[in-house]
């Protein structure tokens, strides 16, 4: 019996040590050659310092839409650090919100990207707050966009959202 516990507690172990690794080496970029991708600038010409993001906005509001608009905004933004960028993910906070950007494009000091969120407003009526996490290089590891607007619902899927209200009561 304590055989199994110190098998289990040694393949949990290497188990998390494992996942945090690869999670460092793909925020931090240092994952070894047989892992990295191909990089467009040289390595000679990369700095050792931090890449940062400045943008444009970091959020915007849709204002009033009808629901099942498909709506599309664009932040900018300039890499204000002394290191390549590089965004390693992006994602919505749910399926309705999807973020298009330079997955895995190393941005120069100096230079600027953009990332393009959509959203679709299909079964969404009321108030709604959404939000972008950027994974990348940066000290922090992680940014935060924020999109909202105000659904105004189909006056016949309201009609159908009702009554099956209603029959569940």
């Amino acid at each position: 019996m304590k055989k199994i516990v110190t098998i289990c507690i040694a393949s949990t172990l290497v188990l998390f040590t494992s996942c945090q690794n690869n999670t460092a080496k793909k925020v931090n970029g240092t994952a070894t050659k047989s892992e990295a991708a191909p990089s467009a600038t040289p390595v000679a010409s990369q700095t050792s310092g931090t890449p940062e993001f400045t943008f444009d906005k970091t959020s915007h509001d849709f204002g009033t839409i009808k629901e099942g608009e498909k709506v599309t905004t664009t932040f900018n933004f300039t890499n204000t650090g002394d290191a390549d960028l590089i965004i390693v993910d992006a994602r919505g906070s749910c399926g309705c919100t999807v973020p298009q950007y330079p997955k895995n494009t190393p941005i120069a000091p100096g230079e600027t990207g953009s990332i393009v969120v959509s959203f679709d407003s299909s079964n969404k009526p009321g108030v709604q707050q959404k939000s972008v996490t950027l994974s990348a290089n940066t000290a922090t590891g992680r940014e935060m966009l924020r999109i909202k607007s105000e659904v105004t619902p189909d006056p016949v899927k309201q009609q159908q959202r009702e009554a099956q209200a209603k029959a569940r009561q």
